[in-house]
């Protein structure tokens, strides 16, 4: 969103009239997402949220579009939108907290998220094994399997080494591959790297944690992470693109790790000069100082965010917008079709240039 130049003349305010919506004339969520554009409030940046995605898809210098991920969103019944825009294009890099990953791989092996209602007895619940999410039940006894099963699975790797979170990513979803459905083992197949700065933050964490543990009690080596190759090599995808486009769902740590590449680009000497492009779906409010709030134009006095960027913030439920976006995108075909994966090679923790296939 470009700064609005001074207006003297109040004619120059009375240019551009609010659309009335009509709901006879809509036959696709796409032709409801685009008249989102002309109205008013979240309706409209929800609207122009879905015109700076598609800038995105349409800019010849072709962006790298980095899907900031934070939030419960697979108890919300979000895993198939996340693998849908890896499957079409619509992401290159996805950074994301240790949760959803976990509860991507969690339903892969086979476990659901249930139906519940807020106003449940919790400390009955408690006496189940169960724990809520809101409105949404799942079951501690399946997350304890998967804990230790996702820890076991990481023991399988090489313990003389260090890994950074991508490769942890990429091995979970090549042993999850035969999951259609899964967003991780979509992201394997694609080459879409995930990046998870919160991985011991998560029941991933955990089940890392416990298999760190077994090992070390038979005196065994457990592989180890380094989280600042992590870090390293996320900031390299800044400042190897030509530019760049940001989507957070939500904020958190997710959408600082993003927007941080552009500081640690300025100190490895790369001043990429801000993301060029970002959008946020969020319900958080600014008024309190946190990052998850924060808006793109704060971002631009620290420089994350390009002094020309085109930006909007949408105070939305995720679960409201997310899927009116996708599929309003999926259904414009001519966004994705034909459309080139970006290659992203490491060599140890050295991105090669950037390609596309």
């Amino acid at each position: 969103m470009v700064p609005l130049a001074p207006r003297t003349k109040k004619q120059d305010w009375l240019n551009t009239p609010i659309q009335q919506f009509e709901p006879s004339k809509i036959q696709t969520v796409a032709e409801l997402m685009d008249a989102y554009k002309n109205i008013s409030f979240q309706g409209r940046n929800l609207g122009t949220a879905l015109q700076v995605w598609e800038n995105m898809l349409q800019d010849p210098a072709r962006p790298t579009i980095i899907l900031g991920v934070a939030g419960s969103l697979m108890a919300g019944g979000q895993r198939k939108v996340l693998r849908d825009l890896i499957r079409h294009k619509l992401v290159d890099v996805i950074v994301t907290v240790g949760s959803q990953p976990y509860q991507d791989m969690y339903a892969a092996r086979g476990y659901n998220f249930w139906r519940a209602a807020p106003e449940v007895d919790d400390l009955e619940l408690r006496e189940h094994f169960l724990d809520r999410l809101y409105d949404t039940i799942v079951d501690e006894e399946k997350f304890r399997e998967t804990d230790d099963y996702l820890g076991g699975l990481v023991a399988k790797l090489d313990p003389s080494r260090t890994y950074s979170t991508r490769e942890i990513m990429q091995f979970f979803g090549e042993h999850f591959k035969g999951d259609q459905d899964s967003w991780v083992a979509e992201a394997a197949r694609q080459k879409v790297p995930i990046f998870v700065p919160t991985i011991h933050d998560s029941s991933i964490g955990i089940g890392m944690i416990y298999n760190y543990t077994k090992a070390k009690a038979s005196g065994r080596p457990y592989p180890k992470l380094d989280m600042i190759r992590d870090a390293y090599e996320l900031a390299q995808v800044k400042y190897k693109s030509d530019k760049t486009g940001i989507i957070y769902l939500g904020g958190g740590v997710p959408k600082n790790y993003i927007q941080q590449t552009e500081v640690i680009s300025e100190v490895l000497g790369h001043d990429a000069g801000g993301h060029q492009y970002a959008i946020q779906l969020t319900m958080d409010m600014p008024d309190w100082g946190a990052l998850s709030g924060c808006t793109f134009k704060e971002a631009q006095s620290w420089g994350k965010i390009a002094k020309d960027a085109d930006f909007v913030q949408a105070h939305v439920d995720i679960t409201v917008a997310l899927p009116l976006l996708a599929t309003s995108l999926i259904q414009k075909k001519h966004l994705w079709q034909g459309r080139k994966r970006l290659v992203l090679d490491y060599e140890g923790d050295e991105l090669k240039p950037l390609r596309h296939a």
